[in-house]
């Protein structure tokens, strides 16, 4: 996503001579970015922050809602729209006048990534409301005709995907319109953690922490090959919780 067609050009060049990448598109305005993405679904994108009058930032907010492992590089010749990016966590920020050494370092990472990440298709359930059974350490999902009850304790982590936010345990997830943040307050904080914009983990149930982007680390559970992410500061916060 970029207005400046000499940089398009500068990029796909970049990214066609690198293995492991291919072009799925291009554009240059938010509307034709959001459409792109939800037809083609790419693993990675390039996106100025500021781009024929619109926010990139408020276009990675639509995406990261939909997909939060989506890794957005932000380029940009504005510096000073460096700390809003990192609140969006953004996989990596590049400052015009590209370097393309640089650039072919932060495509190398992604390649290296891919390569030692376990890829795990699930089916996406129907959605549901949630409610809380007070007194007991179970939530109540709902559906039309059913509910499910989940046992607190055994929640691994809850997630955003596809605008829906979905529970995941060991053996089942359940899908849910309620939003990350009222789940949240149903949670007891000392054992989940708020630990991304697009996740809650439970900490009882981590395995490891690795580095992800340059700001984010990915996180690896017991029990099941579902994975999160987790920003350097929650990372940080982890280490003191546990040292």
């Amino acid at each position: 996503m970029e207005d400046d067609a000499g940089v398009r050009v500068l990029l796909r060049k970049i990214i066609e001579r690198n293995e492991g990448f291919e072009i799925s598109g291009e554009c240059d305005n938010l509307a034709d970015a959001v459409s792109l993405f939800v037809r083609n679904r790419p693993e990675v994108i390039f996106m100025d922050i500021e781009i024929n009058g619109a926010s990139g930032i408020d276009c990675a907010r639509i995406i990261m809602d939909m997909e939060p492992k989506t890794k957005i590089i932000f380029a940009t010749a504005h510096a000073e729209y460096m700390p809003e990016a990192f609140e969006l966590y953004a996989y990596d920020y590049l400052v015009k006048p590209f370097d393309i050494e640089r650039v072919e370092q932060t495509l190398r990472r992604i390649v290296v990534l891919k390569e030692n990440t376990i890829q795990e298709e699930t089916e996406k359930p129907e959605k549901k409301g949630i409610h809380w059974e007070k007194g007991l350490e179970r939530l109540l999902v709902k559906g039309r005709e059913s509910m499910m009850f989940v046992d607190i304790p055994d929640i691994i982590l809850v997630q955003r995907e596809n605008n829906s936010t979905v529970i995941c345990t060991a053996r089942d997830s359940f899908t849910t319109s309620a939003g990350l943040h009222e789940i949240e307050q149903r949670l007891d904080p000392e054992r989940f953690m708020r630990s991304h914009k697009s996740y809650i983990i439970n900490l009882s149930k981590i395995r490891s922490i690795e580095p992800y982007g340059r700001w984010t680390y990915i996180v690896t559970f017991r029990d099941t090959n579902r994975d999160a992410l987790i920003t350097a500061e929650k990372y940080e916060e982890i280490k003191r919780r546990f040292s």
